[in-house]
């Protein structure tokens, strides 16, 4: 049995935050005598908050880790449905019940984040045999701790300084591990991820299933607004881009900043006419937006399905070339690469180093 220095090391031993939860609660598992854990998160959308199993792991064996990509929303309890886990939160203390008598088995929950307004609630909920000792509840406490003490210092690696989205870096991560569902295959995710990093130019290639979309966005003519309004009006117009792409988008899509003007999102969606309605939706909310003394601006977007052998680097080409062919045809659109490749408008380009073939 590992100790409990050995379980913090390997917290902190992490660069990939997905993983943080299985990670906690495999330490739990290991140093208290408890039959189950999960960490439960609040997810949100469009007002509405449900809870969201992310990791359940139990003493026997077997579990499972979640992707929020791939969660049906509708699906989720609501708050109200679990109105322990709720008080966990709202009184930010440590909730028992006692479903079985005094002296038998219990449920634990204990806050592990309650943070509304950056997106992190999340509750603990631990079952044992009897009530955890004092002793015990501390052990928790320590490997709670140095859990939200990583997580928000990989949460801070992973955003973008100007718009608190994700940055080109965490795409990497999110592309790779979004589809590992299975215990075992984030076991397998984790023992990759202690291998030695990858040569400048190589890629790492997973694959993916067909239901994840990856697109970009960017600001039309946005060099113009940098030339007559100044560096600082500009930003400002990235930041307003920001807060209305949270605003259209689900809380488990994933929303990046690269750099300069440009955007992009991943997610998990059945089909293209869905994904083309949530970008459409995001054009629009732009579009009717009055920006201080900027006015009105408007956004040129594209969009591809992953496929099985895609690399970031490939999959965003395509978005992107969705992106220029809107920039080069009137702006304020959002195009579909395999649309515009349905229709002939351009190709599929293998791109080998600066040569493309066709």
């Amino acid at each position: 049995m590992a100790t409990l220095i050995e379980h913090l090391i390997k917290l902190t031993d992490h660069r990939d935050r997905d993983l943080l939860e299985l990670t906690l609660s495999k330490a739990l598992i290991d140093l208290i005598p408890i039959q189950r854990v999960l960490v439960s998160k609040v997810l949100s959308e469009e007002g509405v908050k449900r809870w969201m199993d992310v990791t359940v792991l139990d003493a026997r064996g077997g579990g499972k880790v979640v992707d929020p990509l791939r969660v049906d929303f509708q699906t989720l309890p609501l708050l109200e449905d679990n109105r322990d886990r709720l008080h966990c939160i709202q009184r930010q203390e440590r909730v028992e019940i006692a479903w079985a008598g005094e002296n038998g088995p219990r449920i634990t929950y204990l806050p592990l984040f309650t943070d509304p307004v950056a997106g992190d609630e999340a509750v603990l909920e631990i079952h044992s045999a009897s009530a955890l000792m004092d002793e015990q509840l501390a052990v928790v406490g320590d490997v709670s701790r140095v859990f939200r003490n990583m997580y928000r210092l990989l949460a801070y690696s992973d955003r973008d300084a100007l718009t608190g989205l994700l940055n080109r870096k965490s795409l990497d991560d999110t592309f790779y591990s979004a589809v590992l569902e299975e215990l075992g295959q984030v076991d397998e995710a984790a023992a990759a991820a202690r291998q030695p990093a990858l040569s400048a130019g190589q890629e790492r290639r997973h694959r993916v299933p067909p239901n994840y979309w990856l697109g970009t966005i960017s600001v039309d003519s946005y060099g113009v607004i940098n030339d007559q309004h100044g560096h600082l009006i500009a930003e400002e117009v990235l930041l307003l881009v920001a807060r209305i792409m949270n605003n259209t988008f689900r809380t488990y899509d994933r929303l990046y900043r690269f750099g300069g003007e440009q955007f992009a999102v991943l997610m998990h969606c059945p089909d293209e006419a869905l994904v083309l309605a949530a970008f459409e939706r995001f054009r629009a909310n732009i579009e009717k937006f009055n920006f201080p003394q900027v006015g009105r601006l408007t956004i040129s977007g594209g969009f591809t399905r992953v496929s099985p052998d895609d690399s970031p680097s490939t999959a965003l080409e395509r978005a992107e070339r969705a992106v220029d062919y809107a920039q080069h045809h009137g702006q304020n659109k959002v195009f579909s690469h395999a649309e515009l490749v349905r229709k002939g408008f351009f190709g599929e380009a293998l791109k080998i180093g600066a040569v493309d073939i066709f």
